[in-house]
């Protein structure tokens, strides 16, 4: 992929920064150029919707508003500010991030790609980000929507699912970039790709850079870019229970502090083998990790929720507690229903307390 001499880098920049100067969103991370609210917008904006982050966005800063409130607060305060937005590594990578540079930069977001790269969880396309919209330096920040533009820009047929195409855009973008406003330079890209290049009905009539594109020229733009299948996710069957003790409180457990969805809250359950019966598959689960007699009653609800690589099928079961042994599973927890929305829970087992427990709300 190279950047074709026609391409007039001025004019370009010219063309786009001013349909951005005039058409772009009010959003809430553009009021100022605070590196950490550009930062946790960035974040948050990464495989999630731009209309989905923006009621994240004002909670999260309500409650973390600076970098030492986010760095010394509670792991479990984070993901609980974070519930419902998934990908909850995120969340994890940035407190970490945000503590490093707390105690390493004073509390100051590092303006170098040098320093800026070495946090957790950042990597070039927020760098880029963080430094060209915050400290105005001239650094690409790629994302898929800048990919999808620049693809069609140059009517590249490379796979944007691969490294070395990101690479070459990144370059590319290098050439193109405004020096004088390289934060409106990115954002304007941005902004193209997810208000008129989109991936399906591409608005070419209205684009501000229409003279510039060989994919508009060569009546290609549908066909690009070129992005290779995703796999499948693997199909993972769950049985899970729902079990209220004689004070009305409801057994949850805490996930594992690593792997997926670490550290968030669920209620029990365990993943189908063999060829026994859903019920009694469970009855032996809950007796062996929870040390407890149950009766297995009926199926009360069902829950599917795909993730990028796997696909759970949950099937929930009420269930009668009988007796409770002596020892006891030590991340798991009695906790009433008034106490457990403190609680931070994968979506799919925020169904789950909806259907079982907030009928009424």
């Amino acid at each position: 992929m190279q950047l074709e001499k026609q391409i007039s880098a001025k004019q370009f920049q010219l063309d786009l920064l001013t349909w951005f100067y005039g058409n772009k969103r009010d959003l809430p991370w553009r009021k100022d150029q605070d590196p950490y609210k550009i930062w946790v917008s960035e974040i948050m904006l990464q495989q999630t919707r731009v209309e989905t982050v923006i009621p994240f966005f004002h909670r999260f800063l309500d409650k973390f508003p600076t970098i030492e409130a986010l760095a010394y607060a509670d792991e479990g305060d984070v993901l609980k500010a974070w519930e419902g937005l998934g990908y909850y590594s995120r969340a994890r990578n940035l407190q970490a991030a945000v503590r490093e540079v707390q105690e390493q930069y004073q509390g100051i977001v590092p303006d170098t790609k040098e320093e800026i790269s070495k946090l957790k969880g950042v990597g070039p396309y927020t760098s880029g980000a963080i430094l060209s919209i915050a400290y105005g330096k001239p650094e690409p920040a790629v994302d898929g929507n800048v990919m999808r533009v620049i693809s069609r820009i140059t009517a590249s047929y490379d796979d944007i699912s691969k490294q070395k195409t990101r690479v070459n855009i990144e370059k590319i973008i290098s050439e193109l970039i405004s020096v004088e406003d390289p934060s409106a330079f990115n954002q304007g890209l941005m902004e193209l790709g997810a208000l008129i290049c989109t991936p399906t009905s591409p608005s070419c009539n209205v684009c501000p850079v229409q003279a510039h594109c060989a994919a508009f020229e060569q009546n290609v733009q549908l066909e690009l870019p070129v992005k290779a299948k995703k796999k499948q996710p693997k199909e993972k069957k769950l049985v899970c229970a729902f079990i209220r003790n004689e004070l009305g409180q409801v057994l949850i457990h805490q996930r594992m502090e690593t792997g997926l969805l670490a550290n968030l809250w669920e209620f029990p359950n365990i993943e189908l083998s063999g060829e026994a019966s859903l019920s009694d598959q469970l009855h032996l689960f809950l007796k062996m990790e929870y040390f407890i007699e149950t009766s297995i009653g009926d199926e009360i609800f069902h829950v599917e929720h795909v993730f990028s690589h796997l696909k759970w099928d949950v099937t929930i079961f009420e269930v009668e507690l009988l007796s409770v042994g002596e020892s006891q599973n030590e991340r798991a927890r009695w906790v009433t229903e008034g106490d457990i929305k403190a609680y931070a829970f994968p979506v799919s087992h925020q169904k789950i307390m909806k259907h079982c427990l907030l009928k009424g709300e």
